[in-house]
């Protein structure tokens, strides 16, 4: 399922990262979720509260999660493994932004994670996600802000990565 392959240096890993819409079906082992997780554990956050909630969606869930959909769920089925990326709400606002930064970038580990082993990634918001019956499908309660849904699984194409702002368009220096 990986690609045998030495994983790239980190820089190679940022710049070859893509969003994959196409996937091969073998869902993602166990296993390999378990390392993407412990490696999300290690992200930034303030006062290390780890806000971070990784929901894997399996059958029933992804079944519930359709019927709560308005097409039936079509693009929930482009990849063999889902996960629901959630994180926990702070009373105080300032905290509640950190925290939810603090998750973002916990959910970029499991993509960048998930790259480095040879497999694809895709982080999409959909709708059903805001929905209480979409919620309810996959158990994130009220306390709780979902992230996005994080598609994970084998490459079925490589992709050229589309042209980026140079650094110079969006990096201001201060005095």
């Amino acid at each position: 399922m990986t690609d045998p392959t030495p994983p790239p240096s980190f820089d190679e890993a940022v710049r070859s990262r893509r969003t994959h819409k196409l996937f091969g079906p073998e869902p993602v082992p166990r296993e390999v979720l378990d390392e993407l997780f412990e490696l999300a554990r290690w992200a930034p956050n303030h006062h290390l509260t780890q806000p971070w909630r990784f929901r894997v969606v399996g059958p029933r869930a992804l079944e519930a999660l359709k019927a709560a959909t308005d097409d039936g769920g079509v693009k929930l089925e482009r990849a063999p493994t889902l996960v629901v990326a959630s994180a926990v709400r702070q009373d105080d606002p300032v905290a509640d932004q950190e925290d939810m930064c603090a998750a973002a970038c916990a959910c970029f580990i499991v993509l960048a994670g998930a790259h480095a082993r040879g497999l694809a990634g895709y982080w999409r918001t959909p709708a059903v996600l805001r929905t209480a019956a979409g919620l309810h499908a996959v158990g994130v309660p009220a306390g709780e802000r979902v992230l996005g849904l994080l598609h994970l699984g084998s490459a079925v194409r490589s992709q050229e990565p589309p042209e980026r702002l140079p650094a110079g368009e969006f990096v201001l220096y201060l005095e």
